[in-house]
């Protein structure tokens, strides 16, 4: 491990005096590529500087004991010992973590289905609330939204509802959210005042760029038609809205948010070509089957991953079995706690697998 550090920062220096030199500084593309790569390497050279400082701190403070007859200064050489020694184990553990191969998709922004599954209206409903719950929690990260594609109910609830999330490291976070989402409550529409179990599923697929995958739109077929419900004056006037079929996979994606036919036509493209790239993703997954065993849930839509019980007022998460009983704050887009725990317990699989390869 300490080679490949040591390896680090002699590239981490050569990075910086490249990002000084002029030609570069005049070159964007080559610019902004190492600027990336110095970004993404200092996390790992500022921990990595700060565990050989403490490693000297303990040598010197070692050192000084030797010498040293005064009990005081003795006693605050002990404790600096001490200090420098606890801050040396947290950091190996931090330094792994940082070591552990990166998922290329992490900075990705996020495309999100959200589907009514079993349980009819109340599931849409609750579909309707969950989209609610994810807008929240990207606006307390600054992060964008924008509606795609939205097929209502009537009474409130989503059938279904594909969004875009925008933001630095948003797969990174909402990754771990793919699943099925169960609720237990009683519905507004059950009179009887009994418990109903509803689902809906969820799928964070990360926004696909042609650089990578290449749709052939010769495999795609495209219809238009007048779009309805509430969109204003060119609602059941222009043929705007769009249907995009995906011949060989049969896939069906309908978008009729924006007036502009144009931009619902790229709307629903980029939703297929995140659709197929996730499809893709799920290939090699199921290919290094023995890997996926040992993460953490990300991307398998029949997982039943996380209930909601509102009676009990508790959130709990399967896969790691946490409960919270802070479903109100969870609904209001409160999910931090969930997904760190949830990124902590998958980092800590990965590195078990690396430690039993080693």
């Amino acid at each position: 491990m300490f080679d490949r550090l040591d390896d680090l920062l002699i590239r981490y220096e050569e990075l910086m005096n490249e990002l000084n030199e002029p030609q570069v500084v005049n070159d964007q593309a080559r610019f902004q590529k190492l600027m990336k790569e110095q970004s993404d390497l200092q996390p790992i050279v500022d921990a990595y500087k700060e565990y050989k400082s403490c490693q000297q701190t303990v040598e010197d403070s070692l050192s000084m004991l030797g010498e040293e007859s005064d009990e005081e200064m003795r006693e605050m050489l002990k404790e600096e010992l001490s200090e420098a020694k606890n801050r040396i184990q947290e950091l190996e553990h931090e330094i792994k973590i940082l070591l552990l191969p990166k998922d290329p998709n992490d900075e990705k922004n996020v495309i999100v289905e959200i589907r009514a599954g079993a349980g009819g209206d109340e599931a849409a409903l609750f579909a309707a609330e969950v989209y609610r719950m994810y807008v929240k929690y990207a606006e307390a990260r600054r992060w964008k939204t924008e509606m795609m594609s939205l097929n209502e109910n009537g009474i409130g609830g989503f059938k279904e509802v594909t969004f875009m999330i925008t933001g630095h490291g948003a797969y990174s976070r909402l990754k771990y959210e793919s699943g099925v989402h169960r609720v237990q409550r009683v519905p507004e529409t059950e009179s009887g005042g009994r418990i109903h179990t509803s689902t809906i599923t969820v799928a964070i697929m990360p926004e696909a760029e042609e650089l990578d995958f290449h749709l052939d739109l010769n495999d795609c077929k495209f219809d238009v038609f007048r779009a309805s419900g509430n969109g204003g004056q060119c609602v059941n006037t222009t043929d705007s809205a769009v249907r995009l079929t995906h011949i060989p996979t049969g896939i069906v994606i309908s978008c009729q948010d924006e007036k502009s036919q144009l931009k619902n036509k790229d709307k629903a493209l980029k939703i297929l070509r995140s659709r197929l790239y996730e499809m893709e993703l799920a290939k090699q997954h199921d290919a290094e089957a023995e890997a996926r065993r040992s993460q953490i849930g990300t991307g398998d839509r029949s997982e039943k991953i996380r209930t909601y019980n509102f009676p009990q007022g508790r959130v709990t998460e399967h896969r790691i079995k946490l409960t919270l009983y802070k479903i109100d704050s969870v609904m209001n887009g409160d999910l931090d706690e969930i997904i760190d725990s949830l990124i902590a317990a998958d980092q800590s699989a990965k590195l078990a697998k690396l430690n039993e390869v080693a």
